[in-house]
């Protein structure tokens, strides 16, 4: 093992795409709560769309344009918007903060939860989440997600790739950045974790955006782990 790799104390997991299949779990949810409601709706397309606003929204807070919101506000104003646009009517409050709140509701991937559990015999294991608290939380409740801590974007009033995010959970933990592993399915998540001195795992999802999304999943030589999944991530740490 690397001197890099045995200096590690704790990982720091993206979650949505990362840990758990976000664009497959909302539409099943929704196909599911919309056919019992009667709604004829593309129910892939309002998924992507929803998603699509993800990051212009959490841009506006970080330029100031919005005071400090959190994700589910987020996703709800996103979400008010969709409903126009796909012409879903007549929902009452209630029904819309349930099919916000879908988000919540996430299933991991299928090597996600064998692979945390053996990860989690060696390592500190926290998510480094742009979702808040609440909804990181339940997610692990419904999905069975070993988390010893979750840490939020709402934990340092900071998306990532802001290096607040990143330093402070090293921070939190009492640990040199160094000692730390970013895992993520996203390379902009792990160049910005790597420029603030966090060591990489790149955790390939090529289904994160459905099958024919055409996904990067090129290897990059800066990152410290490349792993086709999590249960390989534990292999390749010696979990």
């Amino acid at each position: 093992m690397s001197p890099e790799i045995s200096n590690i104390k704790a990982l720091t997991f993206d979650v949505f795409g990362t840990c758990v299949d976000f664009r497959g779990s909302i539409i099943k949810d929704c196909r599911a709560w919309g056919k019992a409601k009667g709604l004829r709706v593309n129910w892939p397309k309002f998924a992507d769309a929803w998603r699509a606003g993800y990051r212009p929204a959490m841009d506006r807070v970080t330029r100031g344009e919005l005071p400090w919101t959190k994700i589910d506000v987020l996703h709800r104003l996103i979400l008010d918007e969709l409903l126009v646009k796909f012409r879903i009517n007549d929902l009452t409050e209630p029904e819309k903060d349930h099919l916000n709140r879908v988000w919540h509701r996430l299933k991991p991937w299928p090597d996600t939860v064998k692979g945390l559990k053996r990860l989690r015999k060696r390592y500190i294991l926290a998510t480094l989440s742009n979702g808040n608290t609440s909804l990181l939380v339940n997610m692990a409740k419904f999905g069975g997600l070993p988390w010893d801590c979750v840490f939020s974007a709402e934990t340092f009033h900071h998306y990532k790739p802001d290096p607040e995010s990143y330093l402070g959970a090293a921070a939190a933990l009492d640990l040199k950045p160094e000692q730390v592993m970013m895992v993520a399915a996203h390379k902009h998540d792990l160049f910005a974790a790597a420029k603030n001195g966090l060591q990489t795992a790149f955790v390939r999802r090529p289904h994160e955006h459905g099958r024919n999304s055409n996904q990067d999943l090129t290897d990059e030589p800066s990152f410290t782990i490349k792993a086709d999944d999590m249960v390989d991530l534990a292999q390749k740490l010696g979990c």
